[in-house]
C-alpha cells in the first residue's frame, strides 16, 4: 500500500511565474516531476509536492486565476502584519503565493538594496511556517532553496516548541554558496529571531541566512555531486568549508535537471533546421543562417565556437577572450551572447574590433538567437571559475554543441572527457587553450566529431533522474529518522 509524504517547495522564482535565473527552472519543474514519480521510482511513496512563492508584483499582473485561501498576522516588531495567501495550479501542481506589505512594495525580484531584500524574504519565509498552523494540509517535509528560504529551515528549528511542527524535516538545496543574504541581524531582531550561538559557524555567519539554514537543515544539497565536495574545501567554501565538514554527513549532491520537452532539437520552432542525434547533419543549415545573419564567411569547414550567458568573472569571460588570442593561428569563429559586467561586456566589444573578422558580441538577452546558436555552433565553451551545476552545457550537448568546460562542479559532472565534450584542469587562458585546440583537432575529424555529437545528444539529463534521487531522501527523513 502506498505511503503519502507531503512536501513543501519553497522558491523565491519559479517558471512560469517569475524567472530571473536557473533557480526559477528548477522550482518550475522539479515539484511537478516529483508529483508525477511512479510508485516504482519512488519506492511506493506518494509525493504531495506544493510549491510556494511569494507574490511578486509581476505575478499580480500576470495570474487571473488565484483562489484565496486564508488569511493571517505575522508578528514582527509586536505587532501583526497580515498575511494574504493564494492559490493556483501548474499543470496540476499546486502553488500556492503569499503577499502581504513586504512583498507588494517591492518592486523588482531582487534588489539592489539587500537590507530590503532581506525583509521581504525573511516575511517570505516565516510567513511559509505560519501558514502551516492555518492549513488543513500539512507538510512532512519544507525544502528550501537558496538563501532566500534558508531562514524557514533555521526558524522551524528554534520555534518548534512553539509551533506545532515538531515532526516537519528540512531540505535546503543550495544553489550557489557565496550569495548567503547579508548581515541579517535587524531582520531577525524584528522577527523575534536571535543569530546562532554555535561555535563551529564564524562570527560573521550566525546572522546571514543561509549558513542559519546549513545549520539548521536535515539534509543540505547542493547541486551536483562535484560541488558537494567542493564547497569542504578553502578554495570554493567561502569561509564556511570547517564547518560544512562538521555537517558533511548530511550533505548530498544531485544533479539539477533539465526540462528535455523545452530543450528538445526535434520541437525548439527556433531553429532554421530542426534534427536528431541520427541526423546531426541537418545542424549545418542552421550554421549558414548564423554565419550568414552575422556577416561571417560561410564555410561548414570552420569551427564556429559560442558563449551563452552571463558575462561575468566567475563565468571566466575573462578567461576566454584570452584564450581565443592564443588561438589566433587556428581558423574559427565565435560568437558571445549575453550580458552583465559592464567591464566585460566593453572588452568582448573590442574583441570585435581586433578580430572583425572572426568575432561577434551581441550585448543582450536573447532566447531565440540563443537556441539558434546551440543549434547551429559546432563547439560551446564554458571557463566558468566555479560552477555548482550548470544548465547551458547540458542543453549545448542536447543540441549537438560539442562543449569544452572547465573541470568544476557540475561541469566535471556532465562532461566526460573526449566522449561528449572536452575537460581543461584550471580556470586559466592556457588551460582552456590546451581544451580549444583538442576541440579543434576532433573538428576536422569528421567521424570522430559526428560521434562526439552523437554521444552527447544521448545523454540523459532530465529531471526524472533527479527526482528519484530527492524522493530517496525524502522516504529516508520521514520514515528513517
Amino acid at each position: 500500500m502506498s505511503e503519502k509524504i507531503n512536501i513543501l517547495f519553497l522558491a523565491a522564482e519559479a517558471e512560469p511565474f517569475v524567472k530571473i535565473g536557473g533557480l526559477a527552472d528548477v522550482a518550475g519543474s522539479l515539484p511537478q516531476v516529483l508529483r508525477r514519480l511512479t510508485s516504482l521510482d519512488s519506492r511506493g511513496i506518494t509525493l504531495d509536492v506544493r510549491l510556494m512563492l511569494p507574490r511578486h508584483q509581476v505575478i499580480q499582473m500576470m495570474t487571473s486565476d488565484l483562489h484565496p485561501v486564508v488569511e493571517f498576522p505575522l508578528l514582527r516588531n509586536g505587532k501583526g502584519i497580515p498575511v494574504q495567501v493564494f492559490k493556483t495550479r501548474l499543470k496540476g501542481l499546486p502553488v500556492y503565493l503569499i503577499d502581504g506589505a513586504p512583498i507588494s512594495s517591492a518592486t523588482s525580484i531582487y534588489s539592489s538594496d539587500q537590507a530590503q531584500d532581506r525583509e521581504k524574504y525573511a516575511f517570505f519565509s516565516l510567513a511559509a511556517l505560519e501558514f502551516i498552523r492555518h492549513s488543513e494540509w500539512k507538510p512532512d517535509i519544507i525544502h528550501a532553496n537558496d538563501w532566500h528560504t534558508a531562514l524557514a529551515a533555521y526558524a522551524l528549528r528554534s520555534r518548534q516548541s512553539k509551533v506545532s511542527t515538531s515532526n516537519v524535516k528540512t531540505v535546503l538545496t543550495v544553489h550557489n554558496l557565496p550569495y548567503m543574504g547579508g548581515d541579517g541581524s535587524e531582520a531577525l531582531m524584528s522577527y523575534g529571531l536571535l543569530p546562532i550561538e554555535d561555535a563551529a559557524l564564524p562570527d560573521w555567519a550566525k546572522n546571514q541566512f543561509l549558513p542559519m539554514g546549513l545549520w539548521s537543515a536535515n539534509t543540505i544539497v547542493p547541486v551536483s555531486p562535484t560541488y558537494a565536495g567542493e564547497i569542504l574545501t578553502p578554495e570554493f567554501g567561502c569561509g564556511l568549508e570547517s564547518f560544512l565538514e562538521t555537517r558533511s554527513n548530511c550533505i548530498t549532491g544531485i544533479l539539477n535537471g533539465l526540462d528535455m520537452n523545452t530543450w528538445n532539437p526535434e520541437k525548439d520552432r527556433f531553429l532554421a533546421a530542426r534534427f536528431t542525434r541520427e541526423n546531426p547533419e541537418i545542424r549545418k543549415t542552421n550554421k549558414t543562417t548564423i554565419q550568414h545573419a552575422f556577416d561571417l564567411k560561410e564555410e561548414a569547414r570552420i569551427p564556429l565556437l559560442v558563449m551563452i550567458g552571463r558575462i561575468d568573472h566567475q563565468k571566466g569571460v575573462d578567461i576566454a577572450f584570452e584564450a581565443l588570442k592564443r588561438i589566433a593561428d587556428r581558423e574559427w569563429q565565435f560568437i558571445i551572447l549575453g550580458s552583465g559586467d559592464p567591464i566585460l561586456e566593453n572588452t568582448a566589444r573590442q574583441m570585435q574590433v581586433e578580430f572583425p573578422e572572426r568575432i561577434r558580441a551581441v550585448i543582450r538577452y536573447d532566447e531565440a538567437l540563443g537556441r539558434l546558436l546551440y543549434g547551429g555552433a559546432d563547439i560551446f565553451l564554458m571557463p566558468s571559475r566555479y560552477e555548482p551545476c550548470g544548465l547551458t552545457q547540458m542543453i549545448a550537448m542536447q543540441y549537438g554543441c560539442v562543449p569544452v568546460v572547465h573541470a568544476t562542479g557540475g561541469l566535471k559532472d556532465t562532461v566526460r572527457d573526449g566522449e561528449t565534450g572536452f575537460l581543461f584542469p584550471d580556470a586559466t587562458a592556457g588551460s582552456m587553450e590546451e581544451g580549444i585546440r583538442q576541440a579543434l583537432t576532433s573538428y576536422a575529424k569528421p567521424k570522430t566529431w559526428k560521434e562526439l555529437q552523437y554521444q552527447g545528444m544521448r545523454m540523459d539529463f532530465s529531471w526524472h533522474r533527479s527526482a528519484r534521487q530527492y524522493a530517496r531522501i525524502y522516504r529516508s527523513l520521514v520514515f528513517d529518522s
